[in-house]
């Protein structure tokens, strides 16, 4: 007997909610529904699938690959039915993800560059980091991916696009402004202000710091917004690396500084990203064409 779709909808909604009450309202229907498809779930299984620990409902290691499952098949449903809707439009679609810093200052440009040289094509676009992005690369759920670190799946295709380089940077008040260069053996006594640890920038970061010895960095605070640590930076109490091409123009315009490091560069490449079976899919072509022509222009 193969499971019912309810049954993983109301199994992923009581984790994801924090319980059946929750999940009941969510998927508007009562209770009792909820942990009648939760029953009828473990009885396909042949386990139990949640346990009661202090008063809270929480997943057996059983569930937890349960729940995987439903999270991948309803994503993979969803992005299908909404595919197919276009389709049924009679327009072609392609689902797009990128890394934050991307999605945050590169993909609006792109995305109306797209769209004016194929107003039939849509695309929808989502942000997340780097791991998840790969997984849904490789279920299938993503068609197209700009990432800060090139996946490393057997599955997936990547393409070199752009040049990009982590610069270190102040505000303008800060003391290390107006700097010529800074020596690299002072990076590991300032006060930092960093991307959250899972982010592709912290970790080209980590890996480029490694290399000359420094393992550890006086970090006052983690953020997951590079806006929000411009910001931070113009108080003018700490530095912080981010991408060039997030940060020209503030440095341009005198809101930041860059602070060149002797012998010290930490230089990475964008990558363009598909599964193998979706080399073929004509509107990931006219994008990844698009960004080709954009780059040699």
């Amino acid at each position: 007997m193969l499971p019912d779709t309810n049954g993983w909808a109301a199994l992923r909604a009581v984790v994801e909610l924090g319980g059946v009450s929750e999940a009941a309202r969510v998927l508007h229907v009562g209770q009792p529904a909820i942990t009648k498809r939760l029953r009828a779930l473990e009885k396909v299984y042949g386990i139990p699938l949640t346990e009661r620990h202090g008063g809270r409902l929480q997943l057996t290691p059983a569930g937890e690959k349960v729940y995987l499952l439903a999270v991948q098949t309803l994503d993979r449903q969803q992005a299908l039915a909404s595919e197919l809707h276009v389709l049924a439009s009679g327009l072609e679609s392609m689902r797009l993800q990128v890394n934050f810093a991307i999605g945050e200052h590169l993909l609006p440009d792109l995305l109306m560059r797209f769209d004016e040289l194929y107003p039939n094509f849509r695309v929808k676009s989502l942000m997340g980091y780097g791991r998840k992005i790969q997984t849904e690369l490789v279920t299938g759920i993503a068609d197209l991916a700009l990432l800060e670190q090139a996946p490393d799946h057997p599955d997936v295709v990547v393409q070199k696009w752009l040049d990009d380089e982590l610069w270190l940077l102040c505000g303008r008040s800060h003391p290390l402004a107006g700097t010529d260069l800074l020596p690299v053996t002072e990076l590991d006594s300032l006060n930092y202000v960093l991307r959250e640890r899972d982010s592709s920038i912290r970790d080209s970061m980590h890996k480029a710091l490694q290399r000359i010895g420094i393992e550890q960095l006086q970090v006052a605070m983690e953020v997951g917004s590079n806006e929000a640590i411009t910001e931070i930076l113009t108080r003018g109490k700490h530095v912080s690396f981010l991408p060039r091409f997030a940060v020209e123009d503030s440095v341009r315009d005198g809101e930041l500084f860059h602070i060149k490091v002797t012998g010290f560069r930490i230089i990475r490449t964008l990558w363009i990203a598909r599964h193998r079976s979706k080399l073929e899919h004509p509107v990931a072509e006219a994008f990844v064409k698009m960004l080709h022509e954009e780059r040699e222009a």
